[in-house]
């Protein structure tokens, strides 16, 4: 029986949360924090089957670098209270394998987002639950402003 779970939050500075931080848990890598000076490294994090930078037609190439898209959205903002990023996360029925599950958020992603010009940094993990079933789900995140190609 498929589960459906869908929330989203904003990244906000007020939280205390920053955009490079939060890219670099959700696809389990290692990103350099510019803002902060700081390195934030979630590489040993388990569970992320799919990491990709999904750009608009006409956005910068330069924006495919997790880090590079990330850092300057920080750079962008100045305020210390700053939204920095929507993060959307959804559930992919267990019913489905890693590839079809996959191709689903990718298409989602595509159509609900990136047709409609943003940046989305998707990010999809194939956990497991308490009781050792699969608990696939998808994290999205969004810059919170318009990208042009500057």
């Amino acid at each position: 029986m498929a589960i459906y779970h869908f929330s989203a939050k904003v990244v906000s500075r007020a939280n205390g949360s920053s955009a490079v931080a939060s890219a670099a848990y959700r696809s389990a890598s290692e990103l350099h924090d510019d803002r902060l000076n700081r390195d934030h490294d979630f590489s040993n994090k388990a569970g992320v089957t799919h990491s990709e930078i999904m750009l608009p037609e006409g956005a910068p190439e330069r924006l495919n670098d997790r880090a590079t898209l990330w850092n300057e959205v920080e750079a962008g903002e100045k305020r210390k209270d700053a939204q920095l990023a929507r993060e959307v996360e959804f559930s992919i029925p267990r019913e489905m394998n890693e590839k079809q599950g996959v191709a689903l958020a990718r298409d989602f992603v595509k159509q609900q987002f990136v047709d409609r010009g943003m940046v989305a940094d998707l990010n999809v993990h194939w956990d497991k639950a308490k009781d050792g079933t699969p608990k696939p789900h998808a994290h999205v995140m969004l810059a919170m402003r318009d990208v042009g190609p500057e």
